[in-house]
């Protein structure tokens, strides 16, 4: 048993040396935020339907029994409450005769049968109000992140990113458990937007944590790589994960499932990251606003936010263009974002390590345009097997984009600012949380004024004339103050290492060691 503890304790101590741990990490706290962010994308649309209607069938329920007895002079009237009908009963003596009994019958039957929500519900007046109201609830966890990522950056240069991440993860177990027992409209609005907090303080600090470890611009791209496959494989697991435990268990049961994994997370951060010291960055890092002004890193960001945005519209137009065009049912709902979930997930692994080779810049731009044309062929689809490989290019494009942009930001930070990462970071989770605050709410109204078409052609456009911008980052400038330092003799400049020699209070593995006894 000691000896037990004891190789325990080793591999703890261990652990907390290896930057292979911190990806993981990372990873894990990705990927179940991404999983809470697309797991209520098929339940939202088809649970507030249901209460909608629920609700109309009890007030139905109420008022008809009373209706029935004043009209009806000659039969006596029975209510069913067990499947909302009324059964008439008259006596033999009645002049009336049975064939006229029966007309009159199967009316009074057919009037008050309730109507019960269908898998197609076409031309419903509650179904395009609810693109608003969906995109909005949707929306909310976005703005939200959005509105916090300018606070949580400049913090993390003050306290070391160990701190923010596992409040990112308390935050996110809270608003988890509200999504569970949630019942109305204004609780899961609540829960959405309070999941933006614990979003915000996971991706920036996570983010962080890998540029600042990983100081080489190929084995930052490479780790960051693999972080967003944890991203991607949230979005992939989430909707057909969602929609198959809504249809066949119930409404809690997919955010319980994720409750339970948060609770493992949290563990391993508290034992691997001691999240308990604070731990400020060893320089001062730039100002946000002087990195917001960099126009390099606006056009980076830009990418980000359109790339995103186009698939932000999608999650709550698709399932309800797909329940009034194509009669789903509710587990296609979910079912029907896996192409591009599962693209995504493979555009991330290929293109950490590719994009590096090909060009950063030539990556994202191609991905841009691929994203506009897949997006411009969705509305095309006439059933779910039609949207199969437009999807599937949406999510293979944004892969590309975000693979990317993101080691492009920390790149550029070392070429052009201070090698201090959690503002730029802040700046790119912002890019994607406005694409994602942006998109719904707008979708939402522009697919109820002019209809889910004419929004897949407006989005589509417009990624497709951003991509030419993604040319000026093929080889940007560097400051003039920082080319001086790279220049310097004890600062030799290698083929693909743009940053200053600074140790870092961060877990640190055997190659950094060597590679500083090296020098």
């Amino acid at each position: 048993m000691a000896w037990g503890e004891l190789s325990l304790l080793r591999w703890l101590r261990e652990s907390r040396q290896s930057r292979k741990l911190v990806v993981l990490i990372v990873y894990i706290a990705l990927l179940l935020d991404n999983m809470l962010l697309t797991v209520v994308v098929p339940i939202i649309p088809s649970y507030l339907y249901s209460i909608k209607h629920e609700k109309n069938a009890s007030e139905i329920q109420t008022t008809k029994p009373s209706v029935v007895s004043t009209t009806m002079d000659n039969f006596q009237s029975i209510f069913s409450y067990y499947d909302n009908s009324t059964i008439v009963t008259g006596n033999e003596s009645d002049k009336t005769q049975p064939r006229e009994l029966h007309p009159t019958q199967t009316e009074q039957m057919t009037v008050n049968v309730t109507p019960s929500p269908s898998d197609c519900p076409k031309e419903d007046k509650d179904l395009l109000n609810e693109n608003v109201q969906v995109g909005l609830l949707f929306a909310s966890k976005a703005t939200v992140q959005l509105i916090t990522n300018p606070f949580i950056g400049p913090l993390t240069n003050r306290i070391g990113y160990q701190i923010p991440l596992f409040a990112g993860f308390c935050i996110m177990f809270v608003s988890t458990i509200m999504f569970a027992f949630s019942g109305s409209y204004t609780l899961l609005f609540i829960a959405r937007s309070l999941q933006g907090v614990g979003s915000s303080c996971s991706s920036v600090a996570g983010m962080g944590m890998l540029a600042s470890v990983y100081t080489d611009d190929e084995e930052r791209g490479n780790a960051m790589g693999i972080a967003l496959g944890g991203l991607a494989m949230g979005v992939l697991v989430g909707p057909p994960f969602g929609s198959v435990m809504y249809e066949f268990v119930g409404k809690s049961s997919p955010f319980l499932v994720l409750a339970v994994l948060a609770l493992l997370d949290g563990a391993v951060q508290l034992f691997v990251l001691q999240p308990s010291r604070a731990q400020a960055e060893s320089q001062k890092g730039t100002p946000l606003l002087t990195l917001l002004k960099d126009p390099y890193i606006i056009i980076a960001a830009g990418s980000i936010c359109f790339a995103n945005m186009a698939v932000a519209m999608l999650e709550p137009a698709l399932p309800i263009w797909m329940m009034e065009t194509m009669c789903s049912k509710k587990w296609q709902l979910g079912v029907a974002f896996l192409p591009a979930s599962i693209s995504y997930l493979i555009g991330t692994n290929l293109f950490g390590i590719v994009a590096h080779k090909m060009g950063r810049w030539l990556c994202a731009l191609l991905g841009m345009l691929i994203v506009g044309i897949s997006i411009l062929c969705v509305p095309f689809a006439k059933n779910i097997y039609g949207l199969i490989a437009p999807n599937f290019g949406v999510g293979f494009a944004i892969g590309m984009v975000d693979s990317s942009m993101m080691p492009i930001m920390g790149y550029l930070v070392d070429l052009r600012h201070v090698s201090v990462y959690g503002s730029v970071y802040a700046i790119a989770d912002a890019a994607l949380c406005m694409g994602f605050a942006i998109g719904p709410s707008a979708g939402g109204a522009i697919a109820k004024a002019i209809g889910f078409p004419w929004l897949m052609t407006i989005i589509g456009i417009v990624d497709i004339l951003f991509a030419p911008l993604c040319f000026f980052l093929r080889s940007p400038p560097a400051k003039e103050e920082k080319m001086a330092i790279l220049m310097d003799h004890n600062c030799p400049v290698k083929t693909k290492m743009y940053t200053q020699n600074n140790i870092q209070s961060y877990p640190i593995g055997d190659e950094e060691e060597e590679y500083e006894s090296d020098e």
